[in-house]
């Protein structure tokens, strides 16, 4: 079994929390990506938003929400996405860049339309009184 290591920010606005959606998929996903040799989760996830979503976390405000694993989607059955989220403040005004085609707010409702680690999120999410 392999297991791709990711890191992702949940960040909450009215009850709804926000997702990305890359380039040529249907798919959603929390925004954030994978550590570099040598990186702390605060810098890679720093990293990564501002590539993905053009604005600055604010590392200090850092706080560990959770850690899921579920099946990786596209991938071998054996494959595995292990998140570890986040929540942190930030200043800026998100917008996509890169390879993100699209951001959106979603609720629980919303579940189908998301990868298989994000529906396990939006769960949890829904569960800690965080979304509808």
């Amino acid at each position: 079994m392999s297991v791709i290591d990711k890191l992702a920010w949940l960040q909450i606005n009215d009850k709804q929390v926000l997702v990305a959606r890359s380039k040529g998929k249907t798919l959603y996903y929390l925004p954030g990506g994978k550590r570099e040799t040598g990186e702390s989760d605060a810098a890679a996830l720093v990293r990564e938003i501002k590539e993905e979503i053009s604005v600055d976390l604010l590392p200090a405000s850092l706080t560990f929400a959770n850690t899921f694993e579920a099946p990786a989607d596209g991938k071998p059955a054996e494959t595995l996405v292990r998140m570890t989220c986040y929540f942190a403040a930030f200043i800026g005004r998100i917008a996509p860049a890169a390879e993100i085609e699209e951001v959106a707010w979603l609720t629980h409702v919303d579940r189908p339309k998301c990868s298989a680690t994000a529906k396990l999120v939006l769960d949890w999410l829904k569960a800690q009184g965080h979304i509808n």
